[in-house]
């Protein structure tokens, strides 16, 4: 799978299968998508490959108490991924930044204590009130 930023300043490659995919109902991920979730597709951290452009960082705390460090690009400012100092081996993905979007269909929803209403989960989805252990 590629992807790229909004301006195709920063493209990259996802080698393999994702970890997990993960609709989060977080007031961040509200926040930083401008919608009602964010969607985040984990990928081990050797699986991202940068094709071109150079992302800038900045990191800011989590609800769970972690540090997050949040990549973007410079020239649009598109959310790439994130890397959480709890999970190093981790990254997770923006799922719109995918060429193909991800299939939702068996994704873990997560911070639904947060869920905007109105916003349906799936019957038998699995689902998380707060934020899930990464690990393997």
């Amino acid at each position: 799978m590629d992807g790229q930023c909004q301006c195709g300043a920063i493209r990259f490659r996802l080698n393999g299968n994702p970890v997990e995919t993960y609709v989060c109902h977080c007031r961040e991920c509200q926040r930083q998508s401008s919608s009602a979730f964010g969607i985040s597709v984990f990928m081990h951290r050797p699986d991202v490959e940068l094709l071109r452009g150079s992302p800038k960082t900045w990191s800011r705390p989590t609800d769970s108490g972690g540090v997050l460090d949040c990549y973007f690009c410079p020239d649009c400012g598109t959310r790439l991924w994130h890397i959480g100092r709890d999970w190093p081996d981790r990254v997770s993905v923006k799922g719109g930044t995918l060429d193909t979007p991800p299939d939702l269909s068996d994704a873990t929803h997560i911070w639904t204590s947060r869920k905007l209403q109105g916003v349906v989960i799936p019957e038998g989805a699995r689902t998380c009130a707060y934020e899930p252990s990464y690990s393997e």
